[in-house]
């Protein structure tokens, strides 16, 4: 794929572009995300990235009403809480990130094992504009 160092400041680089990337051990075949530059399974430092499908299942849910600042800042807080949750993706490795289209007033109603899809989520505006990683609950 590309010979972009291993950081987090290139995966929220792809994360703009619109592609969940992670990397790939090129020893053992492990998957991490969010991607990292040695694999925790073999100790290798080949690894290369790879785009993953976006697809995967919720495996547990906080609702958050008392929002760090950036949340504060898309307008969460007490009224208007959000969902973070844990997402497995289909490739085996596990990300945390915001989840979409789940109705946060009645969290007795989301259901573990949920499918969710990929979503990106912008906020800002000009240079300030940056791209979040969430996931979409399947219809």
């Amino acid at each position: 794929m590309s010979e972009k160092a291993f950081t987090p400041a290139e995966f929220y680089q792809f994360l703009g572009e619109h592609k969940l990337m992670g990397t790939r051990c090129r020893q053992c075949g492990a998957t991490f995300l969010p991607p990292r530059p040695l694999c925790s399974h073999c100790h290798t430092g080949e690894m290369e990235w790879v785009e993953l499908s976006g697809k995967g299942k919720l495996t547990g849910f906080s609702i958050i009403s008392i929002a760090p600042t950036l949340m504060l800042a898309a307008g969460y807080d007490r009224k208007n809480p959000y969902c973070a949750g844990f997402v497995q993706l289909e490739e085996g490795p596990s990300i945390s990130a915001q989840i979409l289209g789940v109705d946060v007033c009645r969290p007795e109603a989301i259901a573990i094992g949920t499918p969710v899809t990929v979503a990106y989520v912008e906020r800002g505006e000009g240079e300030a504009k940056k791209t979040y990683l969430a996931f979409q609950v399947e219809a």
